[in-house]
């Protein structure tokens, strides 16, 4: 069974930044994809960002283009999620989540069903 631990949340100011992290139990973490999610109150859960098992390959939600940068020490098995220029629409509980393969085709990246592996989750409050 992985587990995935979430850290690295908070409350910033807007315009702030934080770097989450995800650290997961297994080895096994290098050889699969990865990806972010956020949740917030009242809304359903939506893609943020994602990885390839080796880091050549990231995907981002239009939202967050250009502000956040997902990346993955797989000597460490930890992903990360740089969140620059916050703004109180990023406020939301944060999950990262571990794909079924090594990449994604098409646009499955964005689908939850695409991910095995979940989070708990780490609080991300942007005050304005």
């Amino acid at each position: 069974q992985v587990q995935l631990v979430e850290s690295g949340g908070g409350l910033v100011q807007a315009g702030g930044s934080l770097r989450l992290s995800c650290a997961a139990s297994e080895r096994t973490f290098r050889t699969y994809a990865m990806g972010w999610f956020r949740q917030a109150p009242g809304k359903e859960r939506e893609f943020v960002a994602a990885i390839s098992w080796s880091g050549g390959t990231t995907w981002y939600a239009d939202s967050v283009e250009g502000r956040f940068t997902v990346s993955r020490d797989n000597a460490k098995t930890t992903m990360y999620l740089q969140m620059n220029s916050l703004s109180p629409e990023d406020t939301a509980v944060y999950y990262c989540a571990q794909g079924e393969r090594g990449t994604f085709y098409g646009g499955s990246y964005s689908y939850p069903d695409e991910y095995h592996y979940w989070g708990q989750g780490t609080q991300v409050t942007v005050s304005s």
